[in-house]
């Protein structure tokens, strides 16, 4: 099983940036997958959410209406669009597969760093 997410980088605030988890290994398309952050010294929270089919999401209220998921079960790839980034978003941002039954899987993560 693997989830690699790419995308992360240093940006300035105002900017954008698509984060991107491809996933291998076990049935995706049966999975919720989310992302989830964690900033030095904060402890790990969940950024957005989708549902299997895509039919539903969900976000923290501190990235609503900045930050979109998708996925593509096709390809395996689940993303997280982030628009308006602010300082208060660098974190590490960590891909995230959870089925109920068949289990929870993470990424290694990727760094995002929001800065002037």
């Amino acid at each position: 099983v693997q989830l690699v997410e790419s995308g992360g980088g240093l940006v300035q605030p105002g900017e954008s940036l698509k984060l991107s988890c491809a996933a291998s290994g076990f049935t995706f398309s049966r999975y919720n997958m989310k992302w989830y952050r964690q900033a030095p010294g904060k402890e790990r929270e969940m950024v957005a959410l989708i549902t299997p089919t895509g039919g539903s999401t969900n976000y923290a209220d501190s990235v609503k209406g900045r930050f979109t998921i998708s996925r593509d079960n096709a390809k395996n790839t689940v993303s997280l669009q982030m628009n308006s980034l602010k300082p208060e978003d660098t974190a590490v941002y960590y891909c995230h597969a959870h089925h109920i039954l068949l289990g929870v899987y993470w990424g290694q993560g990727t760094q995002v760093t929001v800065s002037s």
